[in-house]
């Protein structure tokens, strides 16, 4: 398993933005996709972006499309959310999460299922 560490969560106002880091403990970070989910109280952990071992392919949730970036830095371990134009509805508490992605395994990045490690989460609160 990888130890994954969030930060950059916080609270905002309608409208504003913010950039969710994912500080990953694994060597070769390169042989992971990451993905980042969502759960608001009261509901299911939900999808909201993911991107290869390599960056080259990326997944959004059709709610944050156009909103949201995910990027990565594998010299640095890292994967990166990008939050703009926040509405109310992304209040809730953002997880990171790691999967095997090297050749040979087939792996649909955009399942909670498919990955085995998690971060501890960070709070999101967007304000009215």
């Amino acid at each position: 398993q990888v130890q994954l560490v969030e930060s950059g969560g916080g609270l905002v106002q309608v409208g504003g933005r913010l950039r969710l880091s994912c500080a990953a403990a694994v060597r070769p970070f390169s042989n992971y996709a990451m993905g980042w989910f969502r759960q608001a109280p009261g509901k299911e952990r939900e999808f909201v972006a993911s991107i290869s071992w390599s960056g080259d392919t990326t997944y959004y949730a059709d709610s944050v499309k156009g909103r949201f970036t995910i990027s990565r830095d594998n010299a640095k371990n890292t994967v990166d959310l990008q939050m703009n134009s926040l509405k109310s509805e992304d209040t809730a508490v953002y997880y990171c999460a790691a999967t095997l992605d090297i050749p040979g395994i087939a792996v649909i990045t955009t399942l909670s299922r498919s990955y085995d490690s998690w971060g501890q989460g960070t709070q999101v609160t967007v304000s009215s």
